[in-house]
């Protein structure tokens, strides 16, 4: 059975030195597939080099709130030119808790890559993080616009409102964290044709693998405590999990 990690940043130099390696680890697990976004012009283009080497890495390009300071108008032409081979606009959002970059400055660099994914018709990765109803309330400003919330962070009501403009909710490392009890109440409650899993690698490592790298051969863990929380079979999730990457990534 084939298992797709949803969200995950093979780019990072902290893969630099096994990246080959990692990405058998994870086929042997049965993950065979990566969406792999991007967060500024050099990870854009780093992503579009190695998916040319590695098929199964499918890349999403974009700008990261946290990145703004690097981020230039040309950027936008860049992406427009590499989008035409990706399967998402992304990584791309708002971030008010880890953030400092104010929220203008985030949302002139977010609102041009939410009328791509609409131009394009390929749906968005978005980072939110401590400002989730202002998100909700750009994607009403962008009628049309469908994608994930990855990482997931927000209340179910929240949630609720994501979904209904066409939304599916991103679920990765934190859910293996046992204080993480608001984020199990929500896995159990969000639709499963909803949900997206993810490792968001090289961070957001699995509870129980805490202080190494992650890796997406940890998706397997994380489906198992998602399984776990909904009270049903691993295997039926992850099927389930697969066919909402597929259908929202057109894969």
């Amino acid at each position: 059975m084939e298992f797709i990690d949803s969200h995950c940043h093979l780019d990072d130099e902290r893969f630099d030195s096994d990246r080959a390696a990692v990405l058998k680890r994870a086929a042997e697990a049965g993950i065979k597939r990566f969406i792999v976004p991007a967060v500024h012009a050099d990870s854009c283009l780093k992503i579009n080099t190695l998916s040319q080497q590695y098929p199964e890495m499918l890349p999403a390009y974009g700008l990261h709130p946290w990145f703004c300071e690097r981020h230039r108008d040309a950027d936008f032409a860049l992406l427009a030119t590499l989008l035409g081979s990706a399967v998402a606009v992304g990584e791309c959002g708002l971030d008010f808790g880890l953030c400092k970059t104010e929220a203008r400055t985030q949302l002139y660099w977010l609102r041009p890559q939410l009328q791509l994914a609409i131009d394009l018709n390929l749906p968005v990765i978005l980072h939110s993080y401590k400002a989730t109803d202002i998100l909700i309330t750009e994607i009403r400003n962008h009628p049309g616009l469908g994608g994930v919330i990855h990482s997931y962070s927000g209340s179910l009501q929240q949630a609720e409102q994501l979904i209904d403009l066409g939304f599916a909710i991103g679920f990765g490392g934190a859910v293996t964290r046992p204080q993480s009890t608001r984020l199990h109440d929500l896995v159990r409650h969000i639709p499963l044709n909803s949900i997206l899993i993810e490792t968001d690698a090289p961070d957001q490592t699995p509870f129980s693998q805490r202080g190494k790298r992650n890796e997406p051969v940890f998706l397997i863990e994380i489906a198992g405590h998602l399984a776990r929380l909904r009270d049903m079979d691993r295997d039926a999730l992850i099927r389930a999990c697969n066919a909402n990457a597929k259908g929202l990534f057109n894969l």
